[in-house]
């Protein structure tokens, strides 16, 4: 069989491991296994939630209501947007997908840091579009503006805070790099990890009411960190109508499902989860932050639920990951990326205590 030809240069995403390999290869039992891979929510799913999952459970057998009526309304609520600002997705990476479908080819390009959320280039290069990279991982408004100058990518995608760094662009450095573009530029600014960025420090907070006033540039946010709801696939777009009015011709029907929908309009009432997500998150960053100062080696400050150490030729992420695993705790090598370092999930004290424990065991 004939692929598309697009797909030879195409690699498959790689999640974060999950708890079920673990326990298959090393017969390690699920409830000593610590995941801090996947920048899940360590409190787990909000009682509030786990209620209304149940209570409709008796309705899994019917569709849902396509039209997203109540979540737009509780988001328009929530971000004091209209309804018709607003385009849900199956996650935010499903709405990346609408955004490449709607916008690339073969002769268009898109414009990223030189570390960033791997699905911005998958997307696009099944579109057939051309990759550009700054030097940086950081975005750096000079940086940027000079490979916009050379190629005049389609998308420039801003990712504040960064995935999977978790250093953060201040609202004033992404106005400035927007403002240096032109409109046949869509210019995305993904804040899945906002949430924590804006409560560390109101510099790097945006809000989709800061970009609503620029019709080339789109919002994307997300129910699957702060408001631990990954394994319920719900985020959203916010940006003019008219550019949301495109992107609906990519979106499937039905894309969200009955229980996902519920899950999020109850998310969007209750954001006292979310504030005691952030500061059990705040208490205990502060413990892999001093760590890593005592070991030596470097970190990236960070903006998100995660933390990113730094290794130099002397220590080896992708042994400390692999001897971790076999320990029973899963965190995210970086070496995929180009990068001799590991992106941590920030967890609860205990899981915490069990990582440092391991790892101290692995290096020594």
């Amino acid at each position: 069989m004939k692929f598309n030809k697009v797909l030879e240069n195409i690699q498959t995403y790689e999640a974060g491991k999950p708890i079920e390999l673990v326990v298959r290869e090393f017969g390690i039992a699920a409830k000593d296994v610590v995941k801090l891979a996947s920048n899940e929510n360590p409190i787990g799913t909000n009682p509030a939630i786990a209620k209304v999952i149940r209570s409709n459970a008796d309705i899994a057998h019917l569709y849902p209501d396509d039209s997203m009526f109540e979540l737009k309304a509780a988001l328009s609520s929530k971000f004091n947007v209209a309804d018709e600002n607003i385009i849900i997705g199956a996650g935010s990476d499903q709405v990346i997908e609408f955004i490449s479908r709607a916008l690339l080819d073969e002769n268009s390009s898109v414009l990223m840091s030189a570390v960033t959320f791997a699905m911005y280039e998958i997307y696009a290069k099944q579109m057939g579009a051309k990759i550009l990279r700054t030097a940086s991982y950081t975005h750096k408004y000079d940086e940027f503006m000079e490979a916009y100058r050379m190629h005049r990518p389609k998308i420039i995608y801003l990712c504040t805070p960064n995935n999977p760094t978790g250093d953060a662009t201040s609202k004033e450095e992404v106005l400035k790099i927007i403002q240096a573009v032109d409109k046949d530029t869509l210019v995305v600014v993904d804040g899945a990890y906002m949430e924590y960025a804006a409560a560390k420090d109101p510099q790097y907070a945006i809000t989709p009411n800061d970009l609503l006033g620029y019709e080339n540039v789109i919002y994307l946010g997300t129910f699957s960190k702060a408001h631990g709801l990954g394994g319920m696939r719900v985020g959203y777009g916010i940006a003019q109508a008219e550019l949301i009015k495109e992107l609906h011709k990519m979106r499937p029907p039905f894309n969200i499902s009955t229980l996902s929908l519920a899950v999020a309009i109850e998310a969007c009432k209750d954001n006292r989860f979310v504030e005691e997500s952030i500061a059990l998150h705040q208490e205990q960053i502060k413990r892999y932050e001093a760590f890593a100062e005592e070991q030596g080696f470097e970190y990236i400050e960070s903006y998100t639920n995660f933390i990113t150490y730094m290794f130099d030729d002397t220590m080896d992420s992708t042994k400390i990951a692999d001897a971790l695993l076999k320990r029973g705790v899963i965190i995210r090598n970086l070496a995929s990326y180009g990068l001799n370092a590991m992106r941590i999930t920030i967890g609860t004290e205990k899981q915490n205590d069990v990582f440092f424990k391991h790892f101290l065991e692995v290096i020594a």
